[in-house]
């Protein structure tokens, strides 16, 4: 069943005496405990598209349809108890509150909501355990490392169990080591919680652990790759990175 449905979506600009298409008639789905990787040239439309299916901004054209729920003709108000009721968003800077400690961090969207923390402990405390940091639940985001500090973006994300998680570059600002362990942590909420989860990436070491990848270029879905879950990694980064060269020449 899609969770998440994209029609016809178009986004346009204008910019001065010119009108620019991020995005034309993009179409596509994605099921419950789906992993999809966004990727595509610079100016391809990624993170416009981004917005548009976490209700940050709202198309030109077409709708989305999220949980059954056509999120592009909500009012203001609407949108963001859709957003807060419906999407996680995992960004490349962490945007952790200093003064909170990481569990209070990963709370924040409950509180926020009106939510009584002790009936959602049990889940703060699977959260912490599954980004790998319920050793660290009492340090202020200052005493983490860069890694760590997104893994208890992820949590946070993860907390009021959302109909899907939105990253973009989620691995951008962190080493290719630590950047692994955050895409082995979301693949692990894919297969464990059952998590929907799409992530916009330039790293095609980040989108092997996708099951399929959509490549945008000029705002057009251009190719789909789907891999199955036996696929082996070498392989995915092989047809990742011949098509990212395709579209860039």
């Amino acid at each position: 069943m899609a969770v998440l449905e994209c029609r016809e979506l178009k986004k346009r600009y204008q910019l001065g005496e010119h009108i620019v298409n991020a995005l034309v008639n993009v179409d596509f789905s994605v099921e419950k405990g789906e992993f999809i990787a966004i990727m595509g040239p610079s100016g391809s439309g990624k993170s416009t598209l981004l917005h548009l299916l976490g209700g940050l901004d709202k198309p030109s054209d077409g709708e989305v349809v999220l949980a059954g729920n056509n999120i592009s003709r909500l009012n203001d108000k609407e949108s963001t108890l859709a957003r807060r009721h419906h999407v996680g968003f995992v960004f490349q800077f962490f945007n952790l509150l200093p003064t909170l400690s990481a569990e209070e961090n990963v709370a924040l969207p409950l509180i926020i909501d009106g939510k009584d923390l002790r009936k959602y402990q049990d889940r703060i405390d699977k959260l912490m355990s599954l980004v790998g940091l319920a050793d660290r639940k009492n340090h202020k985001p200052d005493q983490l490392s860069g890694g760590e500090q997104q893994r208890i973006a992820m949590a946070r994300a993860l907390v009021t169990e959302p109909t899907i998680v939105l990253a973009d570059e989620p691995t951008g600002n962190l080493d290719t080591k630590t950047g692994k362990v955050i895409m082995e942590t979301l693949r692990k909420s894919c297969n464990e919680l059952n998590q929907t989860i799409i992530v916009v990436t330039h790293d095609p070491r980040a989108a092997i652990y996708a099951d399929r990848v959509v490549f945008l270029r000029d705002g057009l879905i251009c190719k789909v790759i789907e891999f199955g879950a036996a696929f082996p990694a070498a392989e995915r980064l092989s047809q990742i990175m011949d098509t990212m060269e395709e579209l860039e020449s």
